[in-house]
């Protein structure tokens, strides 16, 4: 099943200047998992080095958050959609 995958531009020289990509998966690790294999580096920007994706990085699933779903164990379906969104910090 394809799912698209909204990449944001600090990650897309990896993705040869893409904005989205299409990979294959049932849940979230396992489109990630193939979009490394695509896309050879990718995995070691999205995990850290205990395996766990990192923190300052936010995975939407059509519009919601994983952390609130399954994290990267999160089903997906034909037709779904993941935006990796790097978090931005700042204030006053």
């Amino acid at each position: 099943m394809a799912i698209k995958v909204r990449i944001p531009t600090p990650l897309q020289k990896v993705t040869q200047n893409k904005a989205e990509v299409e990979a294959v998966g049932s849940t979230v690790s396992e489109v990630l998992a193939n979009l490394d294999s695509l896309f050879a580096g990718l995995k070691d920007r999205l995990y850290d080095e205990k395996g766990e994706l990192r923190r300052f990085i936010n995975f939407y699933v059509n519009e919601e958050d994983i952390r609130f779903l399954d994290g990267d164990k999160t089903k997906l379906k034909d037709g779904d959609e993941i935006s990796i969104v790097p978090a931005i910090a700042g204030g006053l």
